[in-house]
């Protein structure tokens, strides 16, 4: 098959970036893939390194008159690639796909992976569920519940769980649990407890919650925790605040956007994820499969992930009450029973959410949506009428 992947990210792109990545890595050997993407991202730079992947510019603004231009270019690359599927990622490169592909005598399907929990009953979304979506991927069953009651309920609706490499997070040893605290924290007591997240600073992923939590711990007990939160810097505003929630901020490390998350993750004893909105959460699947029990909240997909008490815990959205009872309850675990949680964690990312699972589940739902679009000829068809791209570095005209 023949599938070009968009997305809209100037920056970071956090898990959308991921996701995307274990595609093109996971596919690059049975499908033909192109990448458009804003060339001021992350992804495109990412991607531009892998071998037999063509990535070119995309972009997918909302102001009327460069829209159209956009979406001439676009209809024309699309004319001339005759690409079999279209995979889209966000609302903007959505439309942009969608307004191409109008009138096109062999249109390519559109396949839309739904990544977050915002609502979908917008007139745009309704445009899209109608002319330009033929699939749907949800990354969790609460993903699916959302989009069934809306206008994208009409459209196959599939669930696709992220997939991790637990072999590449893997168990970390004694020496580099040892060398990963003493980088991050320096000197700590024999009793420290590190929890940590590799979810990003957004307010969103509810870390402020945590230090709110645990500043109101007895002194003992919030004397013995340590916190580091890996993503972007945090802003002024952002520490002001975490000053503010009472808790000793040379207790908090914030390492910013780290190379290698294993590198944190080495340090800690417990994974969090504490948003108010998520969907899927790499994050909370990159500490799982690092054999961390993993404390979430409840929202969206997140209690899909971790089962409490099987796998870690999960308490309720913003309760800093809860959260305290909650820490407290952890920092009383045994360590063998905080072993039994993340070997149950570890291995929960293993069966559900393995990256040969994800891949093979992702190119069926391309290959059904392709029949979808065009029924009336098969996709042998369609790829021996094709004519092979050599132009690695082609840019949309």
């Amino acid at each position: 098959m023949k599938i070009l992947i968009t997305d809209i990210h100037h920056g970071n792109g956090g898990g959308h970036v991921t996701y995307i990545l274990n595609l093109l890595e996971g596919l690059k050997a049975s499908c033909d893939l192109t990448l458009a993407a804003p060339p001021t991202g992350r992804l495109f730079k990412r991607a531009n390194a892998i071998q037999g992947i063509r990535v070119v510019p995309g972009l997918y603004t909302s102001r009327p008159l460069t829209l159209l231009h956009e979406v001439r270019k676009l209809r024309r690359f699309l004319s001339e690639e005759r690409f079999d599927v279209v995979h889209v990622n966000g609302g903007a490169d959505h439309r942009h796909v969608m307004l191409a592909r109008l009138g096109m005598r062999r249109p390519p399907a559109i396949v839309w992976t739904k990544h977050n929990t915002n609502r979908v009953d917008s007139f745009g979304h309704r445009l899209r569920a109608r002319f330009g979506t033929d699939s749907a991927i949800a990354v969790c069953e609460y993903v699916q519940r959302q989009l069934s009651r809306s206008a994208y309920g009409s459209k196959p609706i599939h669930v696709v769980r992220n997939g991790i490499d637990p072999k590449y997070v893997g168990f970390s040893t004694a020496d580099q649990r040892r060398a990963s605290r003493m980088a991050l924290f320096g000197d700590l007591p024999q009793d420290a407890f590190v929890f940590g997240s590799v979810g990003g600073t957004d307010y969103n992923k509810g870390w402020l919650l945590l230090l709110q939590a645990v500043a109101r711990l007895p002194r003992e007990e919030r004397n013995r925790v340590r916190i580091v939160i890996a993503g972007d810097p945090p802003s002024t505003q952002m520490l002001a605040d975490a000053r503010a929630s009472g808790l000793d901020l040379c207790q908090v490390v914030f390492p910013g956007l780290v190379p290698d998350i294993r590198d944190v993750l080495a340090a800690c004893d417990v994974g969090f994820v504490l948003s108010y909105r998520e969907a899927a959460s790499y994050a909370s699947c990159e500490t799982m499969a690092a054999g961390l029990p993993t404390l979430v909240s409840a929202a969206g997909g997140l209690p899909e992930n971790v089962r409490d008490g099987m796998d870690g815990w999960v308490v309720p959205v913003g309760d800093v009450d809860a959260l305290t009872r909650c820490v407290s309850e952890i920092l009383q675990t045994s360590p063998g029973t905080l072993a039994t949680l993340g070997a149950s964690a570890k291995h929960r990312i293993e069966t559900v959410f393995s990256i040969p699972t994800f891949l093979a589940h992702t190119e069926q739902v391309y290959r059904a949506a392709c029949n979808r679009s065009d029924p009336s000829h098969t996709l042998a068809a369609v790829r021996s009428s094709r004519v092979a791209n050599t132009s690695a570095s082609r840019r949309i005209p």
